[in-house]
């Protein structure tokens, strides 16, 4: 629904495949060290693959592949309590936030972090899971 969302938003083709794998605090520090070289846990990677990481395949499946989004469910759980919110809502901003990541959004300069929360807020909202604003 969330990914579906994001999709139909940012009118990505019904064919557009994406992964979402779900793991625990210890396996996502493992990936963010070893792909991203910071020795810490995060909550939500995103792998893009439209990035020329994959050869094309001649004749292949007309799907796109976007990415893979791995989200830690340590890290949902405790988002959601910090934030006074479910983990049900916390897990579907991580994805948005993943999705977005993987479409080519960032968050590193203020402006382009303003960008993508308003973009992360539309999808959330279109799906009436509005954030709490006490903790904003």
């Amino acid at each position: 629904m969330v990914l579906e969302k994001t999709a139909e938003l940012h009118k990505i083709q019904p064919q557009t495949e994406v992964s979402v794998v779900l793991v625990d605090d210890e396996y996502i520090h493992s990936l963010n060290r070893e792909y991203r070289g910071r020795d810490c846990s995060t909550d939500v990677l995103s792998f893009a693959l439209a990035e020329g990481e994959e050869p094309d395949i001649i004749d292949g499946p007309e799907e796109e592949l976007l990415g893979d989004i791995i989200i830690s469910l340590d890290a949902t759980i405790r988002q959601a309590e910090e934030f006074g919110h479910s983990v049900e809502r916390e897990l579907a901003y991580l994805t948005v936030h993943g999705m977005l990541h993987l479409l080519g959004y960032d968050h590193e300069q203020e402006a382009d972090r303003q960008d993508m929360r308003a973009a992360e807020e539309e999808v959330l909202k279109a799906l009436h899971l509005v954030r709490d604003t006490n903790y904003l």
